[in-house]
């Protein structure tokens, strides 16, 4: 997959702004505040339909305006074709390819997998659990489509047994025949996506730890464990144990809505023992040991995204990382840094054809 063109239409602080892209690196250099990282959240609309920076799509509208566009021109391998994103202020955000709008945003999901590394990763190891399950359902949905679908349902139903919880603790009465309604689809999605974290956690662990040995250059072992309410227990089961519980705090208290991934190194945790520059070398590995899995599993290629990656690394590191982009062949990249000087010389490391705009 490759992005050959970009058109920005007050989109963020870009009021109009077009792009041709190298299909190999291609590198956005400027002050802080220029409006890089905008243009790899504009790529991550192409890919995935909404901002990787957590943003509403109001939000993203250049100020004063009453809407934004953000087009880009794709090839797949066979043909090109047109991605593009609308949002008025006053209307419901639309998304095309070839000027066909698609009726839900996740049959356009896993068109075009993109993976982003940026400074704003450390959420995953300083943030809740909620952070690293938003992660882990973004990397499983750009590969499976059934998985989506099964993570919506249970969360449309997991809200609609908590809004009844709420409900029998405002009116002051207890319906056991009306909440056990919810259980069945419960169980029914909540297990199909526990199976599927678990398998897609188990088989991206080996691919950590070895691109972490190879940017770090370091002893240590890193490990990512899924922690599940499901492991060892009979969701069904769960539900009924914990259904007097779930009437007094008036929500559903188990389920995998509460699961986890544990980042571990030397068997402590990451969060206490990791240098920064240990933990954003972990991170890294984590993001492309979720590329190595999205591109086997599709067999595209996704765009990377690099935000002002070499935030917090040394020179080693920096080296180890362009090397091993380099090695593995992983499609086009789009990188964002402060110094054109440092950026040009990481670039002629790789030795690719490449294009650096200046922002």
């Amino acid at each position: 997959m490759v992005i050959q063109k970009l058109q920005l239409i007050q989109f963020k602080n870009h009021s109009e702004q077009t792009f041709q892209f190298s299909p190999q690196i291609n590198c956005f250099v400027g002050n802080n505040g220029a409006g890089k990282t905008n243009v790899l959240d504009a790529l991550h609309y192409l890919s995935v339909g909404k901002s990787f920076l957590g943003n509403t799509d109001l939000n993203n509208i250049r100020t004063d305006e009453d809407f934004f566009t953000v087009e880009g021109t794709v090839h797949d391998g066979e043909k090109e074709n047109i991605i593009k994103v609308q949002m008025p202020r006053e209307a419901k955000k639309i998304i095309k390819k070839n000027d066909k709008t698609y009726d839900r945003m996740a049959d356009h999901v896993g068109f075009l997998p993109s993976v982003i590394i940026s400074p704003y990763d450390s959420n995953l190891i300083s943030d809740s659990g909620e952070s690293r399950r938003r992660f882990l359902d973004a990397m499983i949905s750009q590969t499976d489509s059934d998985y989506l679908f099964n993570l919506i349902q249970y969360q449309k139903t997991v809200q609609q047994r908590n809004a009844l919880l709420k409900s029998f603790a405002k009116n002051r009465y207890f319906d056991m025949d009306s909440l056990e309604i919810y259980d069945d689809p419960l169980v029914k999605f909540g297990t199909a996506i526990f199976e599927k974290r678990r398998g897609f956690t188990d088989s991206i662990l080996p691919l950590i730890q070895s691109y972490y040995e190879i940017i770090s250059k370091g002893n240590e072992i890193v490990t990512v464990d899924y922690e599940s309410d499901l492991r060892g227990n009979d969701f069904k089961s769960l539900l009924n144990t914990n259904r007097e519980k779930d009437r007094i705090l008036t929500y559903t208290s188990r389920g995998i809505h509460k699961d986890d991934l544990i980042f571990s190194m030397n068997g402590g945790s990451l969060k206490k023992q990791g240098s920064q520059g240990q933990q954003k070398s972990f991170l890294i590995a984590l993001k492309l040991s979720q590329m190595n899995r999205i591109k086997e599993l599709t067999g595209k290629t996704p765009i990377l995204l690099l935000d002002d990656i070499f935030d917090k690394l040394d020179d080693t590191r920096v080296s180890q990382l362009i090397e091993l982009v380099n090695r593995e062949h992983f499609g086009q990249i789009f990188i964002t840094d402060t110094h054109k000087e440092r950026t040009e010389s990481v670039v002629k490391k790789i030795n690719e054809e490449s294009r650096i705009f200046e922002i």
